[in-house]
């Protein structure tokens, strides 16, 4: 939990309502800040908003509302304030000037709670370069140091390593982050690489935050990787073998959780780990089925699919949370192929779930009934390394194999093949 010295944070959190929004959406993105507030350790006081034809340049608010929250922040012993946008240096420097308080945005919130949570070697350095492109942009000079918040929300990660702020030093550290990000990549590509060889399909995990996604990784394949019911509980991407109904194994990859106004400079940080999605061959698109804010969420999702190049992979949507789900129909308005109701936590149609990747694998794969020559052992070893055999028979003229195969790999084997 984040504390400056022996007292929580106190917020306020402020937004603004542009032409293009509801009052709805606006409540709606305050009440996911006041989360992501919770998550990072901090106490919401107070929220408002103001409606404006156009964002102010110099102070993201009007005069009025500026002053209106340097009240409340007395009123309330505030011990600082948060905007639910990401703000520009000079909004920022110009408003802790007006206000006399610490002035934060989403991003700096979304960033200390990635940095409180990032717990593999990839995670801590996406983390740091993306802390650290935020910082890059926002000093006013040689020699500012990041310190300048004393503590709390927003100074975890570099930060708390008294790092240089010289520009050219954030540089030199970004540099020397990418070159050890790529290197991290090489072992990720053998990887990729390895499981193409072995035919094994993978299935990705998708979803907004807090959709539930690693309890039903946890649900199908049985282990017990760290589920929270917070924003961003899980930030390392896992992957777990996972066994379906009729034998045949594939690999399912959580990934980190989607959510509204997710910086690009923050996207761009992860996106070696995002890319994952893009190689799968089924897209799990996690929706939880009792949000208010549902349409939005998948709205949202597909947006960053599209953004990585992976909205057009076979996606099954996962109806999640159907245990406290109190409707009559969930309404999905994304393209997908497929859905099922579950619930990832009492394991409510998680076997039907399983069955329903095993028919959509078979879409993307080659039916396989073929009789291979006893003297023609190398294409046997060729199916055994990618393909999927659900029966073996050894005959008099050679083995038997019924199953599937990847449809850019048949050309090996057509020649084998017999009816069925």
């Amino acid at each position: 939990m984040n504390i400056v010295g022996d007292t929580k944070e106190k917020l306020i959190l402020f937004g603004i309502q542009t032409q293009k929004q509801t009052e709805n959406q606006v409540w709606a993105s305050l009440d996911e800040l006041e989360e992501l507030v919770k998550t990072a350790g901090g106490e919401v006081v107070c929220k408002v908003f103001q409606k404006v034809d156009r964002i102010n340049a110099a102070h993201y608010l009007g005069s009025g509302k500026v002053q209106e929250i340097k009240d409340l922040i007395e009123e309330n012993e505030a011990t600082g304030v948060v905007a639910d946008d990401e703000l520009s240096p000079m909004q920022m420097r110009n408003l802790e000037e007006l206000l006399e308080t610490k002035v934060m945005d989403r991003t700096m919130v979304i960033l200390d709670i990635f940095a409180g949570r990032a717990r593999s070697k990839e995670g801590k350095i996406q983390v740091e370069m993306a802390q650290l492109r935020y910082n890059l942009t926002r000093l006013t000079g040689k020699g500012t140091e990041l310190s300048r918040l004393a503590g709390g929300i927003g100074t975890r990660g570099p930060g708390e390593q008294k790092l240089e702020t010289d520009r050219r030093h954030i540089r030199e550290r970004i540099g020397q982050l990418k070159k050890e990000l790529k290197e991290i990549e090489k072992h990720r590509d053998l990887i990729r690489e390895r499981r193409e060889k072995s035919g094994t399909p993978v299935v990705a995990i998708v979803g907004y935050t807090n959709a539930g996604k690693s309890t039903l990784l946890n649900a199908i394949s049985g282990s017990d990787i760290y589920a929270e019911d917070k924003l961003f509980a899980t930030l390392d991407p896992t992957t777990r073998k996972v066994t379906l109904p009729a034998g045949s194994d594939v690999l399912v990859t959580d990934t980190v959780g989607f959510i509204r106004k997710l910086p690009h400079h923050l996207v761009k940080a992860f996106y070696s780990t995002l890319e994952e999605i893009k190689y799968a061959d089924i897209i799990l698109h996690v929706i939880d089925a009792s949000s208010e804010d549902i349409d939005s969420h998948q709205k949202i999702v597909h947006e960053t699919l599209t953004d990585l190049g992976a909205n057009d992979k076979p996606t099954i949507a996962v109806l999640n949370k159907m245990d406290v789900f109190e409707g009559d129909s969930v309404h999905v308005i994304t393209p997908v192929d497929s859905q099922v109701k579950v619930s990832a936590k009492t394991k409510e149609n998680i076997n039907e779930l399983l069955e329903e990747i095993q028919e959509l694998l078979k879409h993307s794969l080659q039916k396989m009934n073929l009789l291979i020559p006893y003297e023609d052992g190398d294409i046997l070893s060729y199916i055994y390394e990618n393909g999927e055999a659900f029966t073996e028979e050894h005959m008099a003229e050679g083995t038997y194999i019924e199953g599937y195969i990847a449809k850019d790999k048949f050309y090996m084997v057509k020649d084998f093949s017999i009816k069925d």
